[in-house]
């Protein structure tokens, strides 16, 4: 077993002190009631009933983030590492427990979104305004999910309809020329529910490249971004046990960056989705539903020295159905997903169908909880793979419990690194995983903290290089640490994690992870008032696979105030980046420095 060493930021360590003696204080509070979440199993499911890790982020939890993107918002509010290139609206990567970005699914209402030319979920083109919960599931979720899901899967659930009539409207402004508006309802009527929201966001931004590293690339200007969106839903209960439902997601915008001296190039982004369906009760004990999806991901090159256009579609259907049996649930379902690509680069294969098979069982009686899944996944392409899962948890007391799983992963490479000029690889096979989780959970009186262990190993790992080749093996291992606390009006929340993801081929470290990463955060009610602070502290990372272009370890914090002034109305404020820290996620990217934002908030109660 490899041994970790925390060698954290010094400025870290210093503005985390008084944080922490607060989380070791003896401190008291009502024990909330357990969770609900759906990424985990596919199914309904207590939290405190599951076998993996999942993190929840609610919606007052969004808006109290002094984050700008999704992904800032993922690294302090459920201990994932990210990285970016530039500020609001670059592309930008997340890493959950060291594995690729390719290596996460990003679901949207259970849609899946991405792009199948990179091969990664477009994380820049999700507005962080429109996002109602957020469900992170970290480990293996092939059995569930299929290709992708190697390291975990981020959900996003949208807004949606309830009864009666709940309008709501934000507008914001902030600095670098940051504005934003939106507005929406949600409602309901009887059998029907409703909603929709709108939102324009604008921001002058930074100078994304520095010249010293991107001399090739810089452009010394402002690197602006803007973007409008539009979610939607209805739902429709057309019987006591059926009901019919659908929904879509659209965003669009132009995020400018360097291309070149004096280039200014300008790059338009849309991602769309939508979903409709019909699910009810066949018979006593079992629920069936009918599905079908798509999403669309665009990027085209307005202005730049290679112009380009990509477009990918994926189109698929799902009939999932749930019977409830003496040992648990039983899921069983069939899927059918279809890829094409359309671009102004000419590949050599541009469609492939992805035909599935899966079934499960998860329950729970008495101290025991239990899950198994298999899933067999028939890709036109690379033939079948067949991947499965496997968790057991125990309450060793009412406030200890442990769990262990076991879960084999794949991923089938994507259409840049098959065929993309210059670049891929048609040799390329798929990379298979295996993945062993161990947890230990304490909770007691509104408190809970977390210890977990895992080793990520896969073989036949595809190298983030020109021409991508499968090394023999790659290896991620480490340690999560976690802790959430209320007392009265206080909560505090920490994350620590702690990796080792390796080359195993050269011993090298694999890019862009840091070996440790720290969140911190504080809340807390006084009054018409919530105000809380942050912090984030990242070790040192290297930039590529060679090791041989360092990343300086960094910490920031924020800070957040929130004012009630009146019963519908609500101003908040956030100051991000506390001390200016400049700093690096990616190599030659610069980051955002202090930024002061403003929100005027109204909702009627």
């Amino acid at each position: 077993m490899t041994v970790l060493a925390f060698r954290l930021p010094a400025a870290s360590r210093a503005l985390a002190a008084p944080l922490a003696l607060a989380f070791c204080s003896s401190i008291h509070a009502q024990s909330p009631l357990p969770e609900t979440v759906v990424t985990a199993t596919r199914l309904a499911t207590r939290a405190d009933e599951l076998v993996s890790d999942v993190r929840v982020i609610d919606r007052a939890a969004i808006e109290a983030s002094a984050a700008r993107t999704l992904p800032e918002l993922l690294a302090r509010r459920a201990g994932v590492q990210m990285s970016a290139n530039g500020g609001r609206g670059k592309t930008s990567s997340v890493f959950i427990r060291g594995t690729e970005s390719r290596h996460t699914l990003l679901l949207v209402d259970g849609v899946r979104v991405g792009s199948a030319t990179a091969g990664t979920p477009t994380w820049e083109s999700i507005p962080v305004e429109m996002i109602e919960r957020i469900e992170v599931l970290q480990g293996p979720a092939s059995a569930l999910y299929g290709s992708d899901a190697v390291g975990g899967v981020v959900q996003v659930f949208t807004r949606k309809g309830r009864e009666g009539f709940h309008p709501n409207a934000s507008v914001g402004a902030g600095s670098r020329g940051y504005a934003q508006a939106g507005a929406g309802v949600a409602g309901g009527a009887g059998a029907l529910t409703y909603s929709l929201s709108l939102q324009r966001e604008r921001e002058d931004g930074i100078n994304s490249t520095r010249p010293s590293v991107s001399a090739g690339n810089y452009n010394p200007d402002l690197d602006p971004f803007r973007q409008d969106s539009a979610v939607g839903s209805i739902g429709w209960q057309i019987a006591p046990d059926w009901a019919l439902s659908g929904g879509f997601l659209h965003s669009e915008g132009v995020s400018n960056f360097d291309d070149g001296p004096r280039v200014d190039a300008r790059n338009a982004i849309r991602t769309s989705t939508l979903h409709a369906g019909v699910k009810g009760r066949v018979a006593a004990g079992w629920r069936t539903e009918l599905r079908l999806s798509g999403s669309q991901d665009t990027a085209n090159s307005l202005v730049a020295t290679t112009p380009g256009a990509f477009q990918t579609e994926q189109m698929q259907w799902t009939w999932q159905n749930d019977v409830e049996t003496p040992v648990g649930v039983l899921l069983a379902g069939l899927e059918q997903r279809e890829q094409q690509v359309s671009a102004s680069t000419a590949y050599t294969v541009t469609r492939r169908t992805i035909d599935s098979f899966f079934t499960g069982l998860s329950g729970s009686r008495g101290a025991h909880s239990w899950q198994g899944n298999l899933r067999r996944d028939r890709n036109s392409q690379f033939g079948s793979a067949d991947t499965g899962f496997a968790g057991y948890g125990y309450r060793l007391a009412p406030a200890w419990r442990v769990h262990g799983s076991y879960g084999t992963s794949f991923v089938a490479p994507s259409f840049n690194q098959l065929y993309f000029p210059g670049f891929g690889n048609p040799a390329l096979q798929p990379e298979r995983g295996r993945n062993t989780d161990l947890g230990v959970t304490w909770s007691e009186q509104g408190h809970e903290v977390r210890l977990g262990r895992f080793d990520n190993r896969i073989r036949g790992f595809m190298t983030n290089t020109t021409l991508p080749v499968n090394i023999p093996r790659a290896r991620i291992e480490g340690w999560t640490l976690g802790y959430a606390g209320q007392a009265g009006r206080t909560s505090w929340r920490a994350d620590l994690e702690a990796l080792d993801p390796r080359n195993q081929l050269n011993d090298r470290r694999l890019p862009r992870r840091a070996r440790e990463q720290l969140s911190l955060g504080a809340d807390h009610q006084l009054g018409a008032w919530r105000l809380g602070a942050s912090l984030l502290a990242v070790g040192s990372r290297f930039d590529d696979a060679a090791n041989a272009r360092r990343l300086g370890g960094y910490t920031t914090a924020d800070l957040y105030a929130d004012w009630q002034f009146a019963r519908d109305f609500a101003l908040q404020a956030k100051l991000v980046n506390l001390a200016d820290k400049r700093y690096e996620t990616a190599y030659g990217y610069n980051q955002p420095g202090r930024g002061a934002f403003v929100t005027l908030r109204w909702q009627p109660k």
